[in-house]
């Protein structure tokens, strides 16, 4: 590439009337290169002579230009006296000069520190950068901090403020070949056809985004590089691309590298944006940035691919993120250091408590039901002697495998005394765990191991059969092998091996995946302490203790059990899909371990009543033995709840309300359900030991503020606070800045630890007798021109109708003039179903509006609704919304679920 002459054109200004794109930004900017030439660059600027609270200089990659900024600069112009955004079309690229020369990394990171000092910028300055624009700018960054610390004598007006960088690296090692498909864009004879003499690269990179960039924005895009000569810059930087030790750009990278390094000793805050769908800047990427800037804030959009800046939530996360870390810094909230307090004993510390009583050892830990697909006809029964015994070696054989402290460990394993022991052995060493419900799907399941970072897979050989089709990062150990790490293991013990040292109680533990029921599955992340706290929490809700069998059908609390002494029953069950639990399954687990405490989801619950006509005497009796039913994680209609009974006359089965970020946060029983009697949304109780409950207000347009409030009868969001609450959501540091942004008044400030609310997303109240109420998701508001109506309340009296067994409330239209729709499954029980969508009769239709109050636009009735997969039963109302607008439009819309 050196000293090959390229096109030589003049700088220009961009046509007016791009979309998004406001004219008044154009600049053209004289500023001297690196060799002393002085050049003419293209810069949107929106501020070139009004005051601003300080400069956001941006960099765009290849083969885009400044334009890639305008939402961020747009965003940035709306709020008075803001931050002025500089972006700038590289030399070579977008409207800036052609001078003929080909660019390399080094002289590009020069080049943009000349046009800073043309440029005359001073005070907090933030540099952000996109694609190769992200390394340019990471570069400049590094010598303007040095700058700044005299090393490069001088000084500098400028204060660097901070780093914002998306889908760029920091690093690439030197005998790896191009990242992604550019190692197929650098191939012989194909580099140059793609990127230059064709726009092929330019329209590839285009079409990345979902959902799709529309037509006139992607011609924006192509706009100043309409000409082999105008592309020329963009094949030029393809070829810069810095593959192998010998390029000549290495060193510039490496520079850039301690670059990065430097910034990060000097704490310079990082927000690291990143789009998983790139297939360039790949999860490999953002690993070296999170190793190499610790202290950065990531932030992963969930459908972006290469452009992360074309995401539509990308300027505000970026904005909220200045405002909360360069502008107004907060000191985070310390944990407790070193050793846990009394009573917050680690997950594994009863197993070794119980396995040094005599009189326990031998006595069942995990009972395994047999399932009948070649696992036996007889239960398996690990003593607690076993499960200690199995845990300690699975720790010593997985610090021999290289399990490191902080290694984040994918399990993939059913529940069982396998998981047990395999999960609270990772947890003793310091490893942390990565739990992903299979019911996510392949798909679902694949973004949440990928995402989480693992660096090692424990699974079953269908999960790891998956891990190499789907190229999931980390190492990979099968189940099988578990016993040859634990035979390892067992052998460094007896050998003197010590252990390393438990974890401080502020290290994380575990991160631990929500359903994805409201969106893309988030992984929630938990400290020793809190996952400690939560188990207690939990115990004191299921009522279990040392000695006390619990039947667990829901896989994310199976392992919660042995943490309390108590020992944990699997049934006989597809744990991936809750709703195949029968009755029949559910009474042998019971009568296997003379369990008088169950675990169920919503789904298993519905599923053991409709099989209930299948048990057998014995097994009718062993359920009359129950004393302690929960369901949770999804509400359990109160019917439901009464059938149960009929099963278990022993029993008052309870419905503890929370999330995975928090939960349990309210406990009740049935019997408290109907001392409530009838209300708006479901009764969930009153908050357990050790939790807050309030609302966050709804405003006339159905969103909820900041404030939080305990009065009764005021609808909003209900907001948990508490020990147990997440320590984060894990590569979310806008959500998780938003599940937290409330404003407690002193008398709930000074009930919960500082830093340690959750904003649950559901909506509901507080009544007078302190019990909470759901009223549903705050996203399934249904606001109209006079009203905002929460939808569980109208759903319920719906569901009273005879012939609907499970209702949805929609809105349609737009808001001046939105209307209320009913979508339900009709009762089986009571007359035939329906094949496919119909409008219910009128007399139906009058009953569901007189029951409801609401003057419903239609009753529709579909064979069945969209529910989540680990619960089947929390309904996709977004999903029926525009599937019920397209309907009544007259559209053909398709099935349903």
């Amino acid at each position: 590439m050196s000293g090959r002459r390229l096109a030589v054109l003049p700088a220009v200004t961009p046509a007016p009337d791009l979309p998004g794109w406001d004219p008044r930004w154009s600049r053209l900017v004289d500023a001297v290169d690196h060799s002393g030439a002085v050049r003419t660059w293209h810069v949107l600027d929106t501020a070139p002579e009004g005051e601003a609270i300080g400069t956001l200089l941006c960099v765009h990659g290849n083969p885009t230009w400044s334009y890639l900024w305008r939402g961020l600069a747009s965003a940035a112009s709306a709020v008075q006296l803001g931050w002025r955004v500089v972006a700038v079309d590289q030399l070579e690229m977008g409207f800036s000069e052609r001078t003929g020369a080909a660019r390399r990394l080094g002289e590009r990171v020069r080049d943009l520190s000349g046009l800073v000092d043309a440029l005359q910028l001073s005070g907090p300055v933030v540099a952000v950068g996109q694609d190769w624009g992200g390394i340019v700018v990471s570069g400049w960054a590094a010598a303007e901090l040095g700058r700044r610390e005299g090393r490069h004598g001088g000084g500098s007006r400028i204060r660097l403020a901070g780093l914002v960088v998306a889908n760029t690296a920091a690093s690439w090692p030197a005998d790896a070949g191009a990242p992604g498909v550019l190692s197929a864009v650098l191939a012989p004879g194909v580099r140059s056809f793609v990127t230059s003499r064709s726009d092929a690269f330019l329209r590839t990179t285009l079409a990345l985004p979902r959902p799709a960039l529309p037509a006139a924005v992607k011609a924006a895009y192509r706009s100043p590089y309409g000409t082999v000569g105008e592309r020329a810059g963009i094949d030029a930087f393809v070829a810069d691309v810095p593959v192998g030790s010998g390029h000549p750009s290495r060193a510039a990278l490496d520079e850039v590298t301690q670059g990065v390094g430097r910034l990060a000793a000097a704490g310079v805050p990082t927000l690291v944006a990143w789009g998983p769908r790139d297939p360039v800047f790949g999860e490999w990427f953002l690993r070296d940035w999170r190793a190499r800037v610790p202290h950065a804030d990531v932030h992963r959009f969930a459908h972006a691919s290469h452009l992360v800046p074309e995401d539509p939530a990308f300027a505000d996360v970026v904005l909220r993120w200045l405002d909360e870390r360069v502008l107004h810094p907060t000191p985070a909230p310390q944990a407790p250091q070193g050793a846990p307090e009394a009573g917050s004993a680690r997950l594994w510390a009863a197993l070794g408590e119980r396995a040094g009583d005599p009189q326990v050892a031998g006595t069942p830990a995990v009972v395994e039901m047999p399932t009948g697909r070649g696992g036996g006809t007889t239960p398996r029964t690990t003593s607690w002697g076993e499960l200690d015994r199995r845990t300690r070696e699975l720790a010593a054989g997985f610090v021999l495998q290289g399990v490191q402290p902080g290694q984040r460990v994918s399990l993939l394993v059913p529940p069982g005394a396998d998981l047990t022991a395999a999960l609270y052995a990772l947890l003793r060493i310091g490893a942390v765990a990565v739990v992903a419900d299979a019911g996510l799907g392949v798909r679902g399941l694949s973004r949440a191991v990928t995402g989480a970072g693992v660096d090692w897979v424990v699974g079953v050989p269908r999960a790891l059969l998956a891990a190499r089709v789907l190229r999931w990062p980390g190492r990979r150990v099968s189940v099988g092998d578990l016993v040859d790490v634990a035979r390892a293991g067992a052998a460094r013990l007896a050998a003197g091996f010590e252990l390393p040292a438990e974890p401080d109680a502020d290290a994380e533990a575990a991160v631990l995946f929500t359903s994805g029921s409201t969106g893309p599955a988030k992984g929630v992340v938990y400290t020793h302490g809190q996952l400690s706290q939560l188990a207690r929490a939990m115990g004191s809700v299921i009522r279990i203790g040392p000695g006390q069998p619990l039947v667990s059908a829901f896989a994310p609390f199976a392992l919660f059990g042995p943490a309390l002494g108590a020992t944990c029953v699997v049934p006989a069950m597809d744990v991936t899909k809750p709703a195949t639990l029968s009755a029949a399954a559910l009474a042998d687990a019971v009568e296997a371990a003379g369990a008088t405490s169950a675990f169920l989801s919503p789904a298993a619950v519905v599923n053991v009543l409709a099989t209930a006509g299948d048990l057998t005497t014995s097994q009718r009796a062993a359920l009359a033995r129950v004393r302690t039913l929960l369901s949770a994680g999804a509400p359990v209609p109160t019917p439901l709840l009464e059938r149960v009974r009929e099963l278990m006359p022993l029993a008052d089965p309870r419905t503890p309300y929370g999330a995975t970020e928090v939960l349990p946060a309210t406990d009740v029983g049935l019997s408290d359900i109907l001392e409530a009697g009838a209300g708006e949304g479901i009764c969930v109780g009153r908050p357990v030991e050790g939790v807050t409950v309030a609302v966050a207000p709804l405003d006339a347009d159905g969103r909820a503020g900041t404030d939080l409030v305990t009065t009764a009868g005021v609808v909003g969001e209900v907001v948990v606070g508490g020990e147990h609450v997440k320590e984060r959501y894990d590569q979310l540091w806008a959500t998780q800045a938003a599940s937290v942004d409330v404003r407690p008044s002193p008398t709930l400030l000074g009930s919960v630890r500082a830093g340690r609310w959750h904003r649950t997303g559901d909506v509901g109240h507080l009544d007078d007798r302190g019990l909470v109420w759901i009223e549903g998701r705050l996203a399934h508001v249904v606001t109209t021109a006079e009203e905002v109506v929460t939808p569980v309340g109208v759903e319920q009296r719906a569901e009273t109708v005879t012939g609907i067994a499970r209702a949805a409330l929609v809105g349609i239209g737009p808001r001046a003039a939105r209307q209320l729709v009913v979508v339900a499954e009709p009762d089986a029980a009571v007359g035939p179903g329906v094949k496919r969508t119909t409008v219910a009769d009128p007399v139906l239709s009058q009953a569901v509006r007189e029951a409801t109050g609401r003057n419903l636009v239609a009753v529709l009735l579909v064979p069945a609704l969209p529910t989540d997969v680990r619960h089947n039963s929390k309904i996709d109302r977004a999903k029926v919304s525009s599937w019920a607008e397209r309907v009544l439009a007259g559209e053909r819309a398709g099935a349903l679920a």
